[in-house]
């Protein structure tokens, strides 16, 4: 075991002492949250490893606020060698941060469910633990809409004979996800075969669904758009999102459709992807979001769960890693994830995998995930562009991503309509659309102009670090 593994219910005795109060109600602070300057309370020096090529580079001073939000997901590890470090009392401030962070990092129900696995509730403050419960109790109900919902759009889709799948959401559990209700889904996702695209449109707007954007081959549908509210976050609102991704077919290559299979799910036979097409899927679709502006950390508590769930299959790993060694972009994603995953709770992956993966990684994107895995893990929801300086890495091995640098340091265009308008719109809505539009546009001018100095800033030391590797 490696020096940083501290793991299982010994991460929890640090709860112990977390006595405060909390706000009967907590605050909304909606956009605004994003540019927020959180306090700075005191450093604690934190070693990270990595297990490539002999590197064994410090990460920079974790703040006590990145501890507090590690030790919350070194709970969910099952075995510990060793004690972890114990803080002192958290304020009521420091409290209302780490519920802020469970929510954004999608965290929070899980957290709630494991303290009572462990039967360990009485570590979490009452005030806080009540929140959580409440939480509950509304995703409850929100993931029973989108349950039926889903259930609805399914059956029409059979009925009209298209060809698709269900993507990540439901068909993560129960290897991902021990139960629905835990887990906060804010869309629903299908994969669709281009010749049915069009078919599968026509339904959403049956019910009541109009196209909201198109990225690359995706599009994205929205019912009852309304601006989003902290406090309605796992509330079963009006408002629904609806993803299509569209799936080409190459000759001579089998599709994802194609290799799809049958799942019962709430009276209908539902098609997901085949298990290993959906692990893999999982892995890269984590990837995708430690490489961009911010990750959630329940993608990465997900993809832990599942590759745990099949550990003694021989015969999924088999196939597993022959449809890894058939494609670079899996072989780098689902190595860079593991990676990660590993440096902060310990070994989890089966060994031929993690050689195939993670043994195979370049250098210099191992000392990524060293040096800015933390960060990117327990960060803040106002996101970084530290992940640039992993494309640019994985860009010297060949490895390509949709936007180049330039575009991503400096975008040319504004950013989307956080909502659109609506025919018969009032004056005064309008208006609030327009205020909150300009919130949105200066709030991301913001993040553009000071993570863009932090990556100038951070590249020279990255440069540092990398020669010393290299040379």
């Amino acid at each position: 075991m490696k020096p940083d593994q501290r793991l299982g219910d010994d991460a929890l005795p640090q709860l112990t002492n977390w006595r405060s109060s909390l706000e009967p109600e907590i605050r909304d602070t909606g956009l605004r949250s994003m540019a927020r300057r959180f306090r700075q309370t005191g450093r604690v020096v934190a070693p990270v490893w990595i297990s490539k090529s002999n590197i064994h580079v410090a990460s920079s001073p974790m703040k006590r606020k990145q501890l507090i939000r590690k030790s919350v997901l070194l709970s969910f590890c099952d075995q510990t060698t060793q004690k972890t470090f114990r803080p002192p009392n958290l304020s009521q401030e420091e409290w209302s941060g780490l519920l802020r962070w469970l929510d954004v990092s999608g965290l929070a129900l899980y957290f709630l469910d494991r303290m009572m696995e462990l039967q360990s509730s009485t570590l979490v403050p009452p005030q806080v633990l009540a929140r959580l419960e409440q939480n509950l109790k509304d995703n409850q109900e929100r993931t029973a809409g989108l349950i039926e919902e889903s259930v609805a759009i399914q059956q029409d889709f059979q009925g009209a004979n298209l060809c698709y799948a269900m993507l990540k959401g439901f068909s993560l559990s129960p290897h991902s996800v021990p139960r629905p209700e835990l887990r906060h889904q804010f869309d629903l996702d299908f994969l669709v075969a281009e010749k049915s695209a069009a078919g599968a449109r026509k339904v959403l707007e049956f019910h009541g669904y109009r196209l909201h954007a198109m990225s690359g081959r995706s599009w994205e549908f929205k019912r009852d758009d309304a601006p989003g509210n902290i406090r309605d976050l796992y509330k079963n609102v009006p408002c629904r999102s609806v993803e299509l991704h569209l799936e080409t077919e190459t000759p001579g290559c089998q599709t994802l459709l194609e290799r799809a299979e049958r799942r019962e799910f709430h009276g209908i036979s539902m098609p997901v992807l085949s298990s290993v097409d959906l692990l893999i899927g999982q892995g890269l679709h984590a990837y995708k979001h430690i490489c961009s502006e911010f990750s959630r950390t329940s993608h990465l508590l997900e993809f832990r769960r599942h590759v745990l769930s099949r550990c003694g299959d021989a015969s999924f790993w088999k196939e597993v890693q022959s449809r890894v060694e058939s494609s670079m972009e899996a072989r780098v994603g689902l190595g860079v994830v593991t990676l990660l995953i590993t440096s902060i709770m310990g070994e989890f992956a089966p060994e031929a995998f993690t050689n195939s993966t993670v043994g195979r990684l370049p250098s210099t994107v191992c000392l990524w995930v060293n040096l800015y895995g933390p960060r990117i893990v327990f960060g803040d929801a106002s996101g970084s562009k530290l992940y640039l300086l992993l494309q640019r890495e994985l860009e010297n091995e060949g490895v390509r991503h949709r936007r180049t640098l330039r575009q991503a340091l400096l975008p040319s265009r504004f950013p989307p309509p956080v909502v659109r308008g609506s025919a018969g719109e009032t004056l005064r809505a309008r208006m609030s659309r327009y205020r909150l539009q300009i919130y949105f546009v200066m709030s991301r001018l913001r993040f553009h102009v000071v993570e863009g100095l932090r990556y100038v800033q951070e590249s020279y030391r990255w440069r540092r670090h990398v020669n010393r590797v290299i040379g």
